[in-house]
């Protein structure tokens, strides 16, 4: 399979895994061939998925030699629908865990994306031995911002999004998603509503969940010094869920970790930059 030809319907794999208390059925996306992976963890927003989260950022990566696997959280998209009742984080990372035994990778990359950031270091932590380099976008560790109101205004939107799933509540929460939104078209807006539609019970149990624990991404910063690994920070200056101020606090407690701040840019860097993101990732896996 060449880079230039793979589709989400063709890459697309379902996988049983046992990992603790989780026993569920998981779907991935699984690209390229190579001697080393590249994991791609999703945000938390209604309809997500690994594909439409990471489909500009896929044909590089294969390119370059490497495989990659874009998996579908517990709860999202294809995967087996889940209640959760305590940190979200570490239970997307307790799925990551039996994604990997099951496909026999000892020691992957990971690139997240919000709530993906918030699971990767979750499975840093815990798994200190798998991990390569790692690529936070947007995320990484919870607690309160020192300058912006909580919940920021993206994650109210979020909300209601769940809440109530109509195409105006989605419109709402992707004009803040990004900063310039004229890439935001009306086909993309009807994708990602069937898709959030598709899975109303995802919805019911991300609403489920949010209130038996408000706090499903704990705050990691008193352990970031625990993460060895080479860490590249990413992070939109107008991204309007995860405040700048967060990435600073990733910056100061992980040990080897460099911040890449784009200007015009909100909560989806690797969307709205996608050419500048991919050589910056390019260059930081090889080099």
């Amino acid at each position: 399979m060449t880079a230039s030809v793979f589709t989400e319907a063709s890459t697309s794999r379902f996988v049983r895994i046992k990992e603790g208390d989780l026993d569920l059925q998981l779907h991935y996306n699984d690209v390229g061939q190579g001697a080393e992976t590249v994991v791609m963890l999703h945000g938390s927003g209604p309809g997500a998925s690994g594909w439409a989260n990471f489909n500009r950022n896929i044909e590089p990566l294969v390119t370059a030699g490497y495989r990659v696997i874009l998996l579908d959280c517990p709860g999202w998209s294809k995967s087996d629908p889940v209640v959760s009742e305590g940190s979200r984080s570490n239970l997307n990372a307790s799925a990551l865990k039996g994604l990997l035994d099951v496909l026999d990778l000892d020691r992957v990359h990971i690139i997240g994306n919000s709530m993906g950031a918030h699971s990767t270091v979750a499975f840093a932590l815990e798994n200190p031995e798998r991990i390569g380099k790692l690529i936070l976008m947007g995320g990484g560790t919870g607690g309160p911002s020192a300058f912006v109101p909580q919940p920021t205004e993206g994650i109210k939107l979020i909300g209601a999004l769940y809440r109530e799933p109509t195409i105006e509540n989605l419109k709402k929460m992707m004009s803040v998603f990004v900063f310039d939104t004229s890439s935001l078209t009306e086909e993309l807006f009807q994708t990602r509503l069937d898709n959030l539609l598709a899975r109303r019970d995802h919805l019911e149990n991300f609403v489920k969940s949010s209130t038996l624990n408000p706090k499903q991404f704990p705050d990691f910063s008193h352990r970031l010094h625990e993460i060895s690994a080479e860490t590249l920070l990413v992070w939109g200056r107008e991204d309007r869920f995860v405040p700048m101020d967060t990435g600073l606090r990733l910056l100061a407690g992980l040990p080897k970790a460099q911040l890449h701040v784009f200007n015009r840019c909100g909560h989806w860097a690797q969307w709205e930059h996608a050419d500048t993101f991919n050589r910056m990732v390019l260059d930081f896996l090889t080099h």
